[in-house]
């Protein structure tokens, strides 16, 4: 395979990748924008396959390439066959940290034996142009990987490990501590540009390591959503930092790619929580000792009705507008959510899905849930193009959804003041599908839910969405 004919294909998969960012952007073109993704990805493994032939002079070594395929290839099936909706932000999280840690395990490789990648010939120096992209690809890999454990964790809930849990991590001198690690880790950047010293590669390594977990642990759960598409962000600019290293252009582009969307989707995942852009690529926000634990649920009066009096509402309505969160993909209601709506279309009723760009626990999490159940997408609305319409609506209907429908944003002093949210409690009438009066992930209490027209129905989601359809007439 001549050079002229590998930069074509790798050229081809990047048109591919292109296409299927493109397609992935709605979720009428998503399956498209996969089918794209998949065959760029399927043109650059087998190019690169043979591009390592070619610079052997043999397959010699092939089969362990072939090996790691096979197992990663397999495993990816596997858990993409048989992971759970509620789980997949964690096995988003699990992939960037096997990207970080591949760029990781690829500079490391570099660095030791350059001759090997066509870098230099054996027993050159390495330019220093190649060695602070080893480096910065290194770095930023490490930072992934171990950010990527840390949120793996965080998103799970359920390990008792304290870095692991959704409460921010916070100490004194905190800031002080991540700015000096920061340093540190230009300081040995610079020395193994400078000097090719394994030992600064190594130190540089460490500390890449520990940033990634300094940076993360401070994040509470409720800022997860921006955790996730930043470290995307970084898994991607990672590859390609080791990209210009090996020059290699697929990984370039692919890098690049991958690093700027995560990087515009970080940006309006910031707009959508009020939180600076700056502060997340630093690990800074993530709120307080105090903030994370202010707003504890006071033990107050509420109107809670059952589902039957629900369904009466809800038959009576001439719009509806839902509300899903993540409790509603905790239970798997989905379906039978779907069935209510057309239950309800079917009695004449107008029905929509309100849906916030951070519900859940990864960026896009309702949409994926709601594609799963087939849910039209023409019911499907992002919270600028409904926001105007919950004046009008007879009833809102919130499932699961807690921080992203809670007026205290409206509240200066409050945590989440000034983070847009849906403007459910402007319904004419608001019914509430929990399993108890538990704060949300940002600790705060709900003024919703303490509304004369809001009615609590307490309960598993998709039980009570169940009993809903069939008291519907």
């Amino acid at each position: 395979m001549s050079l002229n004919l590998v930069t074509l294909l790798y050229l081809v998969a990047s048109v591919c990748f292109i296409q299927a960012l493109k397609g992935l952007s709605h979720p009428t073109t998503s399956i498209r924008g996969n089918l794209f993704g998949m065959v760029g990805m399927a043109i650059a493994t087998l190019t690169t396959a043979a591009l390592i032939v070619k610079l052997a002079g043999s397959a010699l070594g092939l089969g362990w390439v072939l090996v790691g395929l096979v197992v990663g290839g397999g495993y990816g099936a596997w858990r993409a066959k048989t992971v759970e909706m509620t789980k997949m932000p964690e096995l988003v999280a699990f992939f960037h940290s096997m990207i970080g840690l591949a760029a990781v395990f690829i500079a490391v490789a570099a660095a030791v034996e350059p001759w090997a990648f066509g870098i230099v010939e054996k027993g050159g120096a390495v330019p220093v142009g190649n060695r602070v992209e080893l480096a910065l690809g290194a770095a930023i890999g490490a930072i992934t990987f171990s950010g990527s454990v840390i949120a793996f964790g965080k998103l799970s809930g359920s390990y008792k490990f304290r870095l692991f849990q959704g409460a921010p991590v916070v100490f004194k001198g905190q800031h002080a501590l991540n700015a000096v690690l920061g340093l540190a880790l230009l300081f040995f950047i610079v020395g193994y540009a400078i000097s090719e010293s394994k030992l600064d590669f190594a130190l540089l390594l460490a500390l890449a390591f520990v940033i990634g977990v300094t940076i993360i642990i401070p994040i509470g759960g409720a800022d997860m959503p921006v955790v996730v598409s930043m470290l995307n962000s970084y898994s991607g600019w990672a590859a390609a930092g080791i990209g210009f290293s090996l020059n290699n252009s697929m990984l370039i582009i692919a890098g690049s790619l991958v690093g700027s969307s995560g990087a515009i989707l970080s940006y309006i995942m910031c707009k959508a929580m009020n939180r600076s852009f700056f502060n997340v690529i630093l690990g800074g926000f993530g709120g307080d000792a105090t903030a994370a634990t202010a707003g504890k649920a006071e033990a107050r009066p509420v109107k809670s009705g059952s589902a039957d009096d629900a369904a009466f509402v809800l038959g009576n309505a001439e719009t509806v507008v839902i509300v899903p969160g993540y409790g509603l993909a905790v239970a798997r209601a989905q379906h039978a959510v779907k069935e209510l709506a057309e239950k309800l279309t079917h009695k004449g009723v107008t029905v929509k899905y309100a849906i916030h760009p951070v519900a859940g626990r990864m960026p896009g999490h309702m949409n994926v849930l709601l594609a799963e159940a087939e849910v039209p997408y023409d019911q499907v609305f992002e919270m600028e193009d409904i926001n105007g319409e919950f004046g009008q609506a007879d009833v809102a209907i919130i499932l699961g959804a807690n921080d992203v429908v809670n007026p205290a944003a409206m509240t200066k002093g409050s945590p989440i003041y000034g983070m847009p949210i849906l403007e459910a409690y402007k319904a004419k009438t608001i019914i509430v599908n929990k399993r108890s009066m538990a704060a949300g992930y940002a600790g705060l209490d709900n003024e919703l839910f303490y509304m004369d027209k809001t009615m609590m129905v307490f309960g598993d989601a998709k039980k009570v969405v169940e009993d809903m359809v069939k008291a519907i007439e």
